[in-house]
């Protein structure tokens, strides 16, 4: 296929604002929008700057708003978003700071995943062998533990574009890993979290999270159980 690749582009050295650069190419329609953009740095524009590092789905570090849609570049098929003679743009993932390109500032992104506790807490001694959970408890969270922190549940959010406070879909969602493991002790702490005013209280159920989700978790439904958990727990 003969298609032109849109791509907003900024360099903080030079540039005032972002702008479009079209480039004209011929790709595959089986080509991932991470071998274009690959074709465009290789062979028509080396200062092209954008994150990429598994590309197999895994890492989520090539979020990017394809088409309009926050989408990982890696898994994106040029078949599903562009036709012959069409045009596919890219930009960066919305609400973080803009690097230069593509690439955007995930620090802010990354200090919601630290304020919810994310890791495993148990202070009860040790058992001779593992911490069993039970099928049916492990189930409970089978969802939230597919989370790769790609960002792009959290950047397709409307409320954290206006309020960079809020902890976003992909924070909550860790803190859903956790406080649905039966062996965690620290449930009713994360709970807190929750029920503070950047907490789940400020989501408004637009479901733009589960749609961005490159893992297909049911985020806003996790969000919902989340909330009745709060709820409950100051019953």
């Amino acid at each position: 296929m003969n298609i032109t690749v849109k791509i907003l582009r900024f360099d903080p050295e030079k540039d005032k604002k972002q702008h479009w650069e079209n480039y004209a190419l011929e790709v595959a329609p089986t080509d991932r929008v991470l071998d274009i953009l690959h074709q465009v740095k290789w062979f028509q524009d080396t200062t092209l700057n954008f994150r990429r590092s598994c590309g197999h789905g895994i890492c989520g570090s090539d979020a990017m708003l394809i088409n309009g849609r926050n989408r990982l570049a890696c898994k994106t098929l040029a078949r599903d978003v562009v036709k012959e003679g069409g045009t596919l743009s890219v930009e960066p993932i919305r609400g973080l700071k803009v690097v230069k390109d593509l690439v955007v500032d995930m620090e802010p992104f990354f200090d919601s995943y630290k304020a919810i506790m994310p890791f495993f807490v148990n202070e009860s001694p040790a058992p001779a062998r593992e911490r069993l959970q039970s099928p049916e408890h492990a189930e409970l969270m089978a969802h939230s533990s597919n989370c790769i922190l790609c960002a792009c549940c959290t950047t397709s959010c409307p409320i954290f574009w206006a309020n960079g406070s809020y902890l976003g879909p992909a924070s909550i969602v860790q803190a859903h890993r956790f406080i649905f493991d039966s062996r965690d002790e620290a449930t009713q702490q994360r709970l807190g979290l929750m029920n503070q005013n950047t907490g789940v209280w400020r989501c408004r159920t637009a479901y733009n999270c589960t749609e961005a989700c490159p893992r297909e978790i049911p985020i806003t439904e996790l969000i919902e159980q989340v909330k009745r958990s709060v709820m409950y727990s100051q019953a």
